[in-house]
């Protein structure tokens, strides 16, 4: 059991090794969005993606994936139906499952559904800090799907979430932190331009779920999926910023530049770049 930042650490190169190569099915219920981007993050880290996510297929698919990924961001009609079959599905049949509370709280129909989605017991819920909080019951939300709390405003309800749901709580913000409602763990890596991407934050929740099929600690390995995820947005900051004279560096070089971060990074860069606490 991983209780430690230096056991996090150890455990995220091992955990990485593993993922490329047993490349993990790993099931994504997206918003329509960022499905692509999604789906080439999972390639890049080494997994591979499956974006199943009508009706009937759902629930099969989730029965033999090695994870599952239930995004709310686009929750048309037909969708929330298939992403209640496969959470059911996954839960039968002790499959990992994450689920990414896009924009709940401020959007009804979302939160219907997210609170719905609770009872089949994730394995882990990865949001900002307004989606946590509001889930947690500790405030009403952002305004749209962007954060409107920082990542220490969101402690306390993750933690209280984490405790009152038995999964692991991931709150996404410039540090990462990660609780079991017992231990908590931070990551500070991480770009700026992850909040001009669209998908990055889906991506990162997809990520997760590729690590759980992996990982044998639910808490560990959802640490070792943020710290790969964070330092390879940090070097592909690094590299953007590095863009030849007259090429201006932004959004659109970084979203190219991560998912060549996720596909060469490894064990030395992470213990190079981590800053873990």
């Amino acid at each position: 059991m991983m209780r430690t930042p230096v056991l996090a650490l150890e455990r995220s190169g091992e955990l990485l090794d593993r993922l490329r190569v047993e490349r993990p099915l790993v099931q994504c219920l997206t918003n329509t969005v960022t499905t692509n981007f999604v789906a080439n993050v999972l390639l890049a880290t080494g997994a591979s993606p499956a974006m199943v996510d009508i009706p009937v297929e759902a629930s099969a698919m989730a029965r033999s994936a090695g994870a599952v990924l239930v995004n709310l961001g686009t929750p048309r009609a037909e969708q929330r139906d298939a992403m209640a079959e496969a959470a059911a599905a996954a839960y039968d049949a002790g499959t990992p499952w994450v689920l990414d509370p896009v924009g709940v709280g401020a959007l009804p129909v979302r939160t219907t559904l997210a609170e719905r989605l609770l009872g089949l017991r994730p394995s882990v819920i990865r949001g900002n800090a307004s989606e946590i909080r509001a889930l947690a019951g500790h405030g009403a939300g952002a305004q749209g799907v962007d954060a409107q709390h920082g990542v220490d405003e969101a402690r306390e309800a993750a933690t209280a979430l984490a405790l009152t749901t038995g999964a692991v709580v991931a709150v996404s913000g410039p540090v990462d932190l990660i609780t079991d409602g017992s231990a908590c763990v931070r990551v500070a890596n991480g770009s700026p331009l992850f909040a001009a991407v669209t998908g990055a934050g889906c991506a990162l929740g997809g990520v997760v779920a590729a690590f759980l099929a992996v990982g044998d600690d639910v808490l560990t390995a959802t640490t070792a999926a943020c710290l790969v995820y964070a330092v390879a947005g940090e070097v592909a900051g690094d590299a953007a910023g590095q863009a030849p004279p007259g090429v201006a560096p932004g959004p659109g070089s970084f979203a190219v530049r991560l998912l060549d971060a996720l596909a060469a990074i490894d064990a030395a860069q992470l213990e190079a770049r981590a800053r873990v606490s």
